[in-house]
């Protein structure tokens, strides 16, 4: 019986198929989620797009909301009070609130739910979207590869990939801020740094930001 499974690294997350059981890892007491480099997901039986494709008739993004698959999640998007420092077009990421917010004139921001890195996977900074992809391809860093060899050294994008429909790349890092699979994890501490939104949210992100766009990570 084959399962796809979500391999996380120190630095990135991917899909990828495995054959084989399940096996047992650590939970963390708060997350509840495993502590390991592989998590189980669920996979939608759709075509896979081409990378940087556009998004195909059949997909839950181009449908009427009335059509669209829901979020497997309880935090929606919506817009907020602001009267923080940063100025409009700025994306603030709250480590500690599990929330992305894109700051907005007059005095608003719109805020996400987001998932990010798991114990020993945080990381805070500034960084900049030096990069917007449509159903990125996924490479797994040098990092992933020495922990776990027996990955693909490349898988491209499309419905089963843990990237999503969007990805922005931070800086010269292999941080981003993407879509998931995993819709689930949203809310929580998992991923091994990478941003992760809902596909919906991150599709609504993407079309608010532009490359250049500021990004700030606080712990």
């Amino acid at each position: 019986m084959r399962r796809f499974v979500t391999a996380l690294s120190g630095l990135a997350c991917a899909t990828i198929a495995l054959a084989g059981p399940a096996a047992a890892y650590e939970i963390d007491p708060l997350t509840r989620q495993p502590l390991s480099d592989v998590l189980t997901v669920r996979v939608r039986a759709q075509p896979v797009p081409t990378a940087n494709a556009a998004l195909p008739a059949a997909d839950p993004l181009q449908q009427s909301p009335a059509a669209a698959v829901p979020q497997a999640t309880a935090i929606g998007r919506e817009t907020v009070p602001y009267s923080g420092p940063h100025a409009p077009g700025t994306i603030v990421v709250s480590t500690a609130e599990r929330r992305l917010y894109l700051v907005l004139p007059g005095g608003e921001a719109m805020r996400y739910g987001v998932g990010v890195g798991r114990p020993g996977f945080t990381w805070g900074g500034t960084q900049t979207v030096t990069m917007k992809r449509e159903w990125p391809d996924w490479r797994p860093p040098a990092e992933m590869l020495r922990r776990r060899p027996d990955l693909p050294r490349y898988m491209k994008g499309g419905i089963e990939n843990p990237l999503g429909s969007r990805a922005m790349y931070l800086g010269n890092t292999i941080y981003r801020i993407h879509g998931s699979n995993e819709p689930e994890t949203i809310g929580t501490a998992v991923s091994s740094g990478c941003i992760r939104m809902t596909n919906e949210d991150v599709a609504d992100l993407y079309t608010r930001v532009k490359v250049g766009t500021r990004v700030i990570v606080q712990r």
